[in-house]
């Protein structure tokens, strides 16, 4: 027997339940499809939890550091890693719960709870239930990658989901990765009390950012007593009685590194493997995500990609964004489009890195004349005051039309001033407008006009 619905949406990340609640609130008919966890990768595995970990190893790296601000803690710190955990997952059970109590509530809409799997492009069964509707978003997310290192396979190791179980303090954590996970986990475990190596393949960590940039990122980590090795090759995994060894070749010679514990965090996949989407008729380029355009529209009538796995984001906020565009474009006549929107996004080391826009290397290809301006932290009040002057402030500028082209802001509330930048570029108004803006003293954004009033051509 097939059940009849206006629509289908399989996942319940971050766009998923939103798109389920306008449609609802229009009077469709709703079926949403979830095999595992409500909430999705954000909620579960990814940003909650991350950082509710991340402000567990920060609270350590303070109480340490009490008496540069005159403060004195008696004894040792030590951290409880299963308290740790314990607020970790308080976190995320109250998130997780209040999504799918939203979901299961909603009028008009009904869960199923299962694997969805496409049998033609308007059917979806669900263990052995059949479910029809003319339109179907799919908001499937993504996954961990598995790289293909010899003896991997004959070893055990973590990735981001299985750190979330973590509720002990490895000895020594090797980390292959030198990426947004690797270095979020590499400098928290570090604060914890791990001994922490981070092995990365390329010759800079967060390769697609700014050399400089990158440059501190690294000299950011290795004065919290982070190992770093880069320009690695030639990797293979062995164990080595409880632990682990990762022999690589680094600038032409052989290394060891042993370790108690091994994270791999070396990029993520979508999971439309399983979904059936050859029965539907999906596209899905080389790397298995779906094709879509510029509206979120696969290249069947009705059949929408949302989220992580339509790579067109990679992001919580990407994510959601997709919710708002489709949402627009279907119920609100408003034409609204994946390229209107700027690239932006985080990497929550401490101090965080806030990015928007493009890097000073894209910009120098650019063709065209562009300003910069960069400040050191150590210049910035409000870091000097809370004694955390590592990073800089950079912007681009372009010199013709004064418009923002981009930024990179890495330092103490770095993550919370880029959206100051991300405003006035969405705004399309000219630099000068935060540049004459009267900003709060003592804050770390006050320092943007200054920032502005030292642009220079880029040489």
């Amino acid at each position: 027997m097939t059940s009849h619905f206006d629509a289908i949406i399989i996942g319940t990340g971050q766009s998923g339940p939103s798109l389920a609640g306008r449609l609802t609130a229009a009077g469709r008919k709703v079926a949403i499809v979830e095999r595992k966890r409500f909430g999705g990768t954000c909620v579960n595995n990814g940003c909650i939890p991350t950082k509710a970990l991340v402000a567990s190893a920060r609270a350590a790296y303070i109480a340490r550091r009490g008496a540069e601000f005159g403060v004195t803690i008696p004894g040792p710190i030590s951290v409880d890693m299963m308290k740790v955990k314990q607020r970790k997952d308080s976190i995320v059970a109250r998130s997780a719960q209040g999504v799918e109590r939203w979901l299961r509530t909603m009028q008009s809409s009904t869960v199923f709870e299962g694997h969805g799997q496409f049998e033609d492009p308007h059917t979806v069964r669900v263990n052995d239930q059949l479910l029809e509707a003319p339109q179907i978003f799919l908001n499937v997310g993504g996954r961990a990658s598995v790289p293909s290192i010899p003896g991997l396979d004959a070893v055990p190791f973590l990735n981001n989901s299985s750190m979330m179980e973590v509720d002990f303090l490895p000895p020594s954590l090797i980390v292959i990765g030198g990426s947004y996970i690797g270095l979020e986990f590499g400098q928290m475990y570090r604060r914890f009390g791990s001994e922490v190596t981070v092995i990365e393949r390329g010759p800079r960590l967060v390769s697609r950012e700014d050399d400089d940039v990158s440059d501190a990122i690294r000299s950011i980590l290795e004065n919290e007593g982070v190992r770093v090795l880069t320009n690695a090759c030639d990797f293979r995994v062995e164990k080595r009685g409880s632990g682990v060894a990762v022999l690589v070749n680094c600038e032409g010679r052989s290394t060891e590194i042993l370790g108690s514990h091994l994270l791999v965090a070396v990029g993520r996949n979508p999971n439309t493997h399983d979904l059936g989407l050859d029965k539907a008729g999906i596209r899905t380029d080389e790397k298995g995500y779906i094709q879509v355009d510029d509206q979120l529209r696969t290249n069947v009538e009705g059949v929408w990609a949302i989220g992580d796995c339509n790579g067109r984001g990679a992001f919580t906020h990407t994510s959601y964004n997709d919710f708002e565009i489709v949402a627009a474009n279907l119920l609100d006549n408003d034409p609204r489009r994946v390229s209107d929107r700027i690239l932006a996004y985080n990497l929550y080391i401490d101090p965080p890195l806030g990015r928007c826009g493009i890097t000073e290397k894209q910009a120098r290809r650019l063709g065209r004349p562009v300003l910069m301006a960069t400040r050191p932290m150590t210049r910035v009040g409000r870091a000097v005051e809370k004694s955390e002057t590592q990073g800089f402030l950079k912007i681009l500028v372009d010199a013709q039309s004064k418009l923002i082209l981009g930024a990179s802001m890495l330092g103490v509330e770095g993550d919370e001033i880029i959206h100051s930048i991300i405003d006035i570029m969405y705004a399309k108004a000219p630099y000068t407008v935060i540049q004459r803006a009267m900003h709060i003293h003592p804050t770390v954004s006050e320092l943007i006009p200054t920032l502005l009033g030292d642009l220079r051509p880029l040489e």
